[in-house]
């Protein structure tokens, strides 16, 4: 097989072939913007008709559980679409991922090189987006994230599978940056140490979301941990956020983290790889429309994680400057990089977030009373 992202059109053809699909492959093509896995379009022919399916590799050096990672998200898939049957929902495989199984029914297949690929039917008719383009776009994804949850907090047992332990967990990912610090393995060091600096400065809010769910206060859910923009999927003619993408990540772990992460996308005023940062701040109409969105739809919050709401979205921002950081002095082994040194950009990025939401701290804390007390 081919280098990852290199797979030619035959190869595509036989590894279609290896799914449930029907009809005649037509072609494939490289879709979306993901950091870590291949993804193709896929178009087959049935009946005359096209028909459109995704098809990944999945990078087994980033999630070294492919199977369960595989398994949760069929799991998280199948409750979803019950859960939409039950109500009466129509266009179900619009509204969450569909996976094709194998020929063997499996929910991954396992190539001769070693490899391992899924595909899933393609949602037509909605896109996604890199950036946000308006409050109300916000609004809604915020709104389609707390529906998520909604759908899925009650798929407690067997408790899924923790594919990547520790994933959010603030503390751990310091300890890798510090001892990528201390390896320097490539002699990067000494070109971020004004990065190290602001990091480190901030190093006793990191255990602060894992102490209280250590006392019970914040419960263990089940999560997405990539709530990007761009993993929600809007409906191109209504806007409305219909379907979750991007379910590698699913697994247990704090709502929290979620809303955080939401929030350090949708609040960006400029790309994640902005090279001015005189261009990246937060936005704070955009944090009110998210905030919005959100507790509207998260009926499920408890009063601990009520509180916790605003400092979340820099504490993820943070957190996932600190993995760009630490990709960075590994080697750019983690996170698809386009150019030398698109890993500290990308972590520039995240700490000049972080500098603008604590600038803005006390707004933040205003605007989640007040979307809290409209919901």
């Amino acid at each position: 097989m081919a280098e990852l992202g290199k797979a030619t059109q035959a190869e595509l053809k036989g590894i279609a072939a290896a799914f449930q699909v029907y009809g005649d492959f037509v072609s494939g093509r490289p879709y979306g913007s993901g950091h870590i896995n291949d993804t193709y379009q896929i178009t087959y022919s049935v009946g005359g008709a096209a028909m459109h399916y995704l098809l990944q590799r999945i990078n087994h050096h980033v999630f070294t559980q492919p199977q369960a990672v595989q398994q949760n998200i069929l799991r998280v898939t199948r409750h979803i679409a019950e859960k939409l049957r039950a109500q009466g929902e129509q266009d179900i495989s619009r509204r969450t991922l569909t996976l094709i199984l194998s020929k063997e029914g499996e929910p991954v297949h396992h190539d001769a090189q070693g490899n391992w690929w899924r595909m899933y039917v393609f949602v037509e008719g909605a896109s996604t987006y890199d950036q946000i383009q308006s409050a109300q776009q916000a609004e809604l994804v915020g709104e389609a994230f707390a529906d998520f949850q909604n759908m899925v907090a009650d798929l407690t047992d067997p408790r899924l599978h923790e594919t990547i332990p520790h994933f959010h967990n603030t503390l751990r990912r310091y300890e890798a940056l510090q001892a990528a610090i201390q390896k320097d393995a490539l002699n990067r060091v000494k070109d971020v140490k004004p990065e190290i600096a602001f990091i480190e400065a901030r190093a006793a809010t990191f255990g602060r979301l894992l102490e209280r769910s250590a006392k019970g206060e914040i419960p263990e859910r089940v999560t997405h941990n990539d709530t990007k923009l761009n993993n929600v999927m809007l409906d191109d003619k209504t806007g409305r956020g219909i379907c979750v993408i991007d379910l590698d990540t699913v697994m247990p772990g704090l709502a929290l983290y979620d809303f955080g992460d939401m929030c350090r996308t949708a609040t960006a005023n400029a790309a994640e790889d902005e090279q001015d940062l005189s261009k990246v701040y937060s936005r704070m109409d955009m944090f009110e429309a998210i905030a919005r969105g959100y507790c509207r739809g998260a009926k499920f919050l408890t009063p601990a994680e009520k509180e916790e709401l605003a400092f979340s979205a820099r504490l993820i921002t943070m957190t996932i400057g600190i993995r760009f950081l630490t990709d960075y002095l590994q080697g750019d082994t983690y996170f698809h990089i386009k150019r030398p040194g698109h890993n500290v950009d990308r972590c520039r990025t995240q700490l000049k977030m972080v500098q603008s939401m604590e600038e803005q701290a006390d707004q933040m804390e205003a605007i989640v009373q007040k979307a809290l007390a409209e919901a």
